[in-house]
């Protein structure tokens, strides 16, 4: 267990800046193109960050493109510079850097999830999810559940689209027909999902203080409790070992080998006594993750020195940090707050490795 000792500079006031908006960030997301940030609203709005003005926050340009919360962002696997949105306005959404917005779906129902790879788009809608290619604009599949959706993600290689929902999982290959669906069942309410680098498990967060697995050569059950908080947040690091959450005041780490998770304790770094970890996100090309406390702390965290980077310090006040990305390669980071404030920043090799 590592726990901060010291508040060294936060990167925030060298190598970025800050800007607030009104209202909950819902959602973040970066450009496949890796140069600009985008941020969704509780209102419906799409904040674009340049990283060639991540020092000049007065030039962060605002879309309106949905008129209620958006729920899910992801790069555009299309249009390098846009992203794709989902909102409670019943819309997924393409929107480009420079502010043009194609319509791809409008229905009766919040598209809640969304997910991509370089060919297909998934995004869910009530009990359905709807499989497209990566146009948008052809729709290949809808999969029916027998309840809401409430994750979506594919495997590394895109043959393989995973959900939550009620009473456990199902997965279906992408290519396959839509009545082949593998089921995988644990009774509860489910309510996210993470996929193992490898594809060799699947994990999701539980309504109750749990997480909930499956390895996926067998189907069977992993179960990780001890939290003293619902877990909200959770990512694998970058090759596999660790199985990165919230739900604690510290950020947990359930390792994936060795036999593990089952039978394993679960490691606990960067430690801040009676302050919660809200967010957690690996980076793309390094063994470090990015926790978010809810305080408005984030700290950069090496797995394998247990160095602590400091990205920004809490002001003492209550504004949990709701969403942290990456660019695809890893050499900016982008935040946001529940109070509405906005980060971004430039890494460059500030990572510890």
């Amino acid at each position: 267990m590592a726990d901060i000792q010291q508040r060294p500079q936060p990167l925030i006031t060298t190598h970025g800046a800050e800007r607030a908006f009104e209202g909950p960030i819902t959602a973040l997301a970066a450009t496949a193109d890796g140069l600009a940030f985008a941020v969704g609203t509780l209102d419906g709005d799409l904040i674009f960050a340049p990283l060639a003005a991540s020092r000049a926050p007065e030039s962060w340009h605002v879309v309106r493109a949905h008129d209620a919360a958006i729920t899910c962002l992801a790069p555009d696997p299309l249009q390098r510079d846009a992203v794709l949105s989902g909102s409670e306005d019943c819309c997924l959404t393409r929107t480009r850097t420079s502010g043009d917005i194609t319509a791809l779906y409008k229905g009766r129902r919040w598209v809640e999830n969304l997910a991509v790879t370089p060919t297909h788009i998934a995004f869910s809608y009530g009990k359905s999810m709807e499989l497209r290619d990566a146009s948008g604009e052809r729709t290949l599949k809808v999969l029916d559940h027998p309840s809401s959706v409430t994750g979506i993600v594919f495997d590394a290689k895109g043959k393989r689209v995973f959900t939550a929902h009620y009473n456990g999982a199902s997965a279906w290959f992408v290519n396959s027909d839509a009545d082949n669906v593998r089921s995988l069942f644990w009774k509860g309410s489910h309510t996210g999902i993470a996929i193992h680098p490898k594809g060799d498990a699947i994990v999701t967060t539980m309504q109750e203080n749990d997480l909930h697995g499956w390895r996926l050569s067998d189907g069977h059950n992993m179960r990780m409790s001890g939290y003293p908080k619902k877990v909200t947040s959770l990512d694998f690091s970058r090759n596999g070992r660790w199985l990165a959450t919230s739900g604690a005041d510290a950020l947990v780490l359930w390792p994936f080998f060795g036999g593990g998770p089952m039978g394993k304790a679960p490691r606990e770094l960067a430690r801040l006594n009676g302050i919660f970890c809200t967010s957690v996100k690996s980076h793309p090309c390094h063994d470090a993750i990015a926790a978010g406390f809810e305080d408005g702390t984030i700290l950069l965290i090496d797995l394998s020195s247990e160095q602590i980077l400091p990205i920004r310090y809490g002001n003492g006040q209550n504004d949990a940090i709701t969403q942290i990305t990456f660019t695809p390669k890893g050499g900016a980071m982008a935040f946001g707050t529940e109070g509405g404030l906005v980060g971004v920043l430039i890494l460059n090799h500030q990572i510890v490795t």
